[in-house]
């Protein structure tokens, strides 16, 4: 029989069994939470929605019962743990593709995207992915749900997203993009001239009848983009954009919502054709976050790739 005796507030792990059954007597400063508040509390480790998802699977059990995450708790209760693997890190391979990494350490990196590149595996695109690039980089992902992924960019949008290495990471992360505090700022080149800055607040969801896209959409997700322009060529400017949300195809949908489409956009452009471009001219330029393991701001930057450079170069030419 496992010996599961701790002190309050101390997790252990069963010997032989290291890295599977958790075990911990809730301290007393628990009482009143939610269990879920508590397991968050104590598993740092773990987000709490995927703490939530183990206690509704019965992986997690409250003085040797199932319980549900909203069940209050009053300190002195013995929680077992048993950690459940994300059933998608298995399908997934290394892959010897070359990434361009700004930084990293020993809690995340920090990528620069190139256009064409798709950042996880979907339907159409189970390898040849980012998250292939990133095992074959730095294996220890592979323990990691998603490789570390936190956030993503479409495939042919190029520029900055950072990679957790570590489950507390990972954790920060996703909450400092949950409460908007992880900046973002993108170069995007559009239709039309753009003469003051400016902020779109529409909620995004899916469109009603293409569910591949997505649409300004009243009972969508909250979604605000803030925009300024940086320079006039002609009938075409290049803006600044500042993400204070981050919904799927956001930046693309919110500029085609006011009238100005990112040029080679192929499925927000519209009937805009010219000038040429293989691609939605849109770069994630800059990207700034509180690090994890120090608590310190840091911010990188990645230049705009040469394709969008001699893009707005030509339409200099031209005007």
């Amino acid at each position: 029989m496992k010996n599961y005796s701790a002190e309050p507030g101390s997790p252990v792990v069963p010997s032989g069994e290291t890295g599977a059954i958790k075990a911990v007597v809730l301290p007393a400063d628990c009482a009143g939470m939610r269990f879920d508040q508590a397991l968050a509390n104590l598993f740092p480790e773990h987000s709490r929605s995927r703490l939530s998802a183990w206690v509704k699977a019965g992986r997690v059990t409250l003085d040797g019962n199932t319980s549900s995450s909203s069940q209050k708790v009053w300190g002195g209760e013995k929680v077992t743990v048993a950690p459940m693997d994300d059933p998608q890190i298995s399908s997934f391979r290394a892959q010897d593709i070359p990434i361009d990494v700004v930084y990293e350490d020993d809690h995340l990196i920090v990528i620069n995207k190139p256009a064409g590149l798709v950042v996880h595996p979907g339907s159409g695109n189970w390898d040849g992915t980012l998250l292939n690039a990133l095992l074959q980089h730095a294996p220890l992902l592979e323990k990691i749900p998603r490789a570390g992924i936190v956030h993503r960019l479409d495939k042919d949008t190029s520029g900055l997203l950072v990679v957790a290495k570590t489950l507390i990471t990972q954790t920060s992360l996703v909450r400092q993009l949950q409460d908007h505090s992880v900046a973002r700022e993108y170069v995007a080149v559009v239709h039309g001239f753009v003469a003051h800055e400016g902020s779109v607040d529409a909620p995004i969801g899916r469109h009603k009848t293409q569910r591949v896209r997505m649409a300004v959409a009243p009972n969508g997700k909250p979604a605000i983009t803030h925009y300024e322009p940086m320079e006039h060529l002609g009938q075409i400017t290049v803006l600044r954009c500042r993400l204070e949300t981050g919904r799927t195809h956001q930046i693309r949908v919110h500029l085609q919502s006011i009238g100005h489409p990112i040029v080679g956009d192929p499925v927000y452009g519209g009937s805009r054709k010219t000038p040429v471009f293989p691609r939605q001219a849109l770069h994630a330029e800059k990207l700034a976050l509180t690090h994890p393991a120090t608590g310190r701001r840091r911010s990188w930057s990645a230049r705009v790739p040469a394709d969008m450079r001699k893009l707005i170069a030509g339409l200099k030419d031209a005007t």
